[in-house]
């Protein structure tokens, strides 16, 4: 009996645990066709989370921006590159109902769009000017920016079942703020953790869960067991 005990537990070890989605890298939103505006995002991180999830047994797909200058030696059994917010968007979209349970969206969202460019004339009235490419002749130009949309808000109603991990990498403030803005951002988009880092929070990383307590983590690695750990492992 024990020998038989024993086969089980290694059998079982070596099946897929959980379907998990990782996002990871920027979007970008086109000026014309040949410029885009973009985030400072290597990948790293998601990408990197995305392999350990998948060494423990995981089944993961990974949602790579096409900018993204870090791909390492990918482990996920699904590698999709997106490119715009809208693409990404459709990308997650795309796998509700597919019994995911854990989504973790670490992509760097580009948060504005363009929207109308126009050339302003010596009299100052203002000309649109869309092109394939807009010359730079024309000198001076204004451009719109949009705000895109919040994918992180609309991953709940695709996701009901799933745990929802966050991301929020602020510059300015102080810890006690970016863990206030990541309680924020849970209660607003029904989420069930926040990963907090950038300057405002400082060296190494928090993770935010329900009722506002923040985990610190000293670095990437001590992260991604605390997210796997998190979800179930």
């Amino acid at each position: 009996m024990k020998h038989r005990a024993c086969h089980v537990k290694i059998f079982a070890a070596t099946l897929p645990r959980m379907k998990c989605v990782v996002t990871a890298g920027p979007t970008y939103e086109p000026l014309d066709e040949v410029r885009c505006l973009t985030n400072f995002s290597t990948g790293r991180l998601g990408s990197d989370l995305a392999n350990y999830l998948a060494e423990q047994g995981h089944e993961v797909t990974l949602l790579v921006g096409s900018h993204a200058i870090y791909r390492g030696n990918p482990q996920a059994g699904r590698v999709d590159t997106f490119t715009t917010t809208t693409d990404l968007r459709f990308r997650l979209k795309a796998f509700a109902g597919q019994n995911i349970g854990a989504v973790f969206h670490a992509a760097a969202v580009c948060d504005f769009a363009f929207g109308g460019v126009w050339e302003r004339t010596a009299t100052g009235e203002l000309i649109p000017c869309p092109a394939p490419k807009i010359s730079t002749r024309k000198g001076e130009l204004l451009a719109e920016l949009k705000p895109t949309p919040k994918i992180i808000s609309e991953l709940r109603d695709w996701y009901s079942g799933a745990r929802l991990v966050g991301w929020k990498y602020e510059l300015e403030g102080d810890r006690a703020r970016v863990i206030s803005l990541a309680e924020a951002q849970m209660s607003k988009n029904r989420t069930d953790a926040c990963v907090v880092n950038g300057a405002a929070y400082g060296e190494g990383f928090g993770l935010v869960a329900t009722g506002g307590k923040c985990e610190h983590f000293a670095d990437a690695s001590a992260l991604y067991r605390a997210l796997a750990k998190f979800i179930g492992s």
